[in-house]
């Protein structure tokens, strides 16, 4: 008796059946939608303090809540578009609503009252200045 290997394809049974679902699940509509849309961050330290950039364009300064409870910093935006537009006949409309929050876990050397924030050409900064006792201590050695 001769065994042969048997590979199945896809549309082996119902041909086409499959090439519908991936059309469909494959368009932009729905990948678009499944991807998450959070903004991305540098966090960079230097000897006196830490800095959060968070990229957000074509926001306006008042669409950002900046919450501090305990040592958790939370960076939240919820921004929807009330207008309409007539005028207009979109074949896809993709900036109508948008809504984030990302939170951050300050370290113990971060002195929470000192934080300020500013936002500018599309980009939050965020400066969370170090405790005294925290900052680097540099000295020379002598050696004997």
């Amino acid at each position: 008796m001769t065994l042969v290997k048997f590979k199945p394809t896809n549309n082996a049974l119902m041909p086409g059946f499959n090439d519908v679902f991936d059309s469909i699940f494959n368009d932009t509509f729905f990948s678009d939608r499944l991807v998450s849309r959070v903004p991305a961050v540098n966090i960079s330290e230097s000897e006196n303090n830490y800095q959060v950039e968070l990229a957000a364009p074509g926001l306006k300064k008042e669409d950002f809540k900046l919450n501090l409870e305990r040592n958790q910093l939370t960076i939240s935006v919820e921004q929807s578009a009330d207008h309409e537009d007539n005028q207009k006949n979109y074949s896809k409309r993709e900036y109508s609503y948008s809504s984030f929050v990302r939170s951050f876990t300050l370290p113990e050397s971060a002195d929470h009252g000192q934080i300020e924030a500013s936002y500018v050409d599309g980009v939050l900064k965020i400066d969370i200045a170090k405790r005294e006792e925290a900052k680097a201590v540099r000295r020379q050695i002598e050696i004997k």
